[in-house]
């Protein structure tokens, strides 16, 4: 199969919480065909207090597996 998806390509979800939303590919897991995609299935992390860090919640991406996605590109006027 073919490398369909880079980091920094335009993707859109296509189902789960997050279906029609648009963003780009921050990290990929090729072994598990998952990627993180910015903006898209956000999840909150609890953290505790270090002595470097301040403790609290983290909103993060999670991942989401490849064949949810979908490239999209910006520019479809010439294409039917």
């Amino acid at each position: 199969m073919k490398n369909l998806f880079k980091k920094g390509s335009k993707v859109k979800v296509c189902v789960g919480k997050d279906k029609g939303k648009t963003g780009e590919i921050i990290e990929i897991n090729r072994f598990r065909n998952l990627a993180k995609v910015k903006g898209a299935n956000i999840q909150k992390k609890h953290k505790k207090p270090t002595k470097e860090n301040k403790g609290g919640i983290i909103n993060k991406e999670g991942f989401i597996h490849l064949s949810n996605l979908k490239n999209f590109e910006e520019n479809k006027k010439g294409k039917k």
